[in-house]
């Protein structure tokens, strides 16, 4: 059997900043051969977005298909860390490294959990690109999967969902993302001569005022209100006595199941247009709401947490997003890892007897699920 602090000990030892590519995937290769799993590793994409690496590894067997989705990706570790965040170290019953709980622990629990039984049918599917665009990442194995007449009935992705104790949330669900930035063009001309320029800030300004008053929704039985920010204000003017030629904002709406996010475009775009004609606007959609329903999927997981922690699970669809609002569009998905205290933080830890509970966890819903 695999032990899953030695095999989270070396796939931290990896420097695999997003995009990830070779070594972090050896090391889960090496892992998954041995216990009968057939690997496909490929790269899809070019620049931008791409070079991507990811790995579906296949375990066939009987009894429904669970998937585990993850990411060997990681953001950058920062400046600071009390010790390298590429060189794992254990100190007070913690194992430190960038990736400890996002989540590299997370996979290594699974791996190890395969490790204890090779019933039922198993994969899992690891991408080097969650923490990036994700053009290449997700999507594509998920079309390497259709290529290939792979769909798992059922999908666990090892997020670190757990807040305080491992074992209180489960993921149902995640809201949606839309970026969309708004340009207004004016003029360019002395401020002493307003009549000969055209000041695009206040109908900016106006269009922001517009934005501010825009409420969306009042939240569902599952999700909290939908929200609109304003993340950026941009105009570029180094001169005191010039009015500018354009000025720039930007906005992100994260919304529920009752939105969709190319029409939350057209409402901005809209919006801005009747404010101020001619104003420039353009959106991108990072992923749609989605929301797995309370069902047998998740209350088995339930059922195996508590027996293990002795908690009934909260589900939540708070947070941001994941790539399972890719996978959610193949079978019912629920997320489920460790605490997500120190991710993306400086000195990110994962906690020894978490990732054994945790392994612990994955390896009897593996059983059971095998047995049904």
């Amino acid at each position: 059997m695999i032990d899953p602090v030695a095999l989270a000990t070396d796939l931290l030892a990896c420097t695999s900043v997003t995009p990830a590519r070779g070594a972090v995937f050896d090391v889960a290769e090496a892992a998954l051969v041995p216990l009968g799993f057939t690997v496909d590793r490929f790269v899809a994409g070019a620049a931008p977005d791409g070079p991507v690496e990811n790995l579906i590894a296949l375990r066939e067997g009987d009894g429904p298909h669970l998937a585990f989705a993850g990411h060997l990706d990681v953001v950058p570790p920062g400046e600071g860390w009390t010790s390298a965040p590429f060189a794992p170290e254990v100190r007070g019953g913690l194992l430190y490294g960038r990736g400890a709980v996002d989540m590299k622990g997370a996979i290594a629990a699974f791996i190890a959990a395969a490790s204890r039984s090779r019933a039922g049918t198993t994969s899992l599917l690891l991408t080097g690109d969650e923490e990036g665009p994700a053009t290449f990442g997700t999507p594509a194995i998920i079309e390497r999967m259709a290529a290939r007449g792979l769909r798992p009935d059922l999908c666990l992705v090892g997020e670190p969902t757990s807040v305080d104790r491992l074992g209180d949330t489960i993921k149902i669900g995640r809201r949606g993302s839309v970026n969309i930035g708004i340009e207004v063009a004016g003029r360019q001309g002395h401020v002493a001569y307003p009549h000969l320029a055209d000041n695009p800030i206040p109908r900016l300004v106006q269009i922001l005022a517009a934005i501010e008053r825009v409420v969306l929704d009042e939240g569902t039985d599952w999700f909290q209100p939908s929200n609109i920010e304003i993340t950026d204000l941009e105009v570029g003017n180094p001169a005191h006595n010039v009015i500018p030629a354009r000025a720039a904002a930007r906005i992100s709406i994260r919304f529920n199941d009752r939105h969709r996010g190319e029409a939350l475009i057209e409402r901005i775009r809209a919006l801005a247009t009747e404010q101020a004609p001619g104003a420039h606007v353009t959106g991108r959609v990072s992923g749609e709401a989605f929301l797995t329903r309370p069902g047998a999927f998740s209350t088995l997981l339930s059922d195996v947490i508590h027996a293990h922690t002795g908690m009934r699970p909260e589900l939540s669809t708070s947070g941001g997003t994941s790539d399972a609002r890719f996978l959610a569009a193949l079978c019912p998905v629920v997320e489920f890892g460790l605490i997500n205290a120190t991710m993306h933080k400086l000195d990110e830890a994962v906690a020894i007897a978490d990732l054994l509970q945790l392994t612990d966890i994955y390896a009897d819903l593996l059983a059971r699920l095998a047995a049904s």
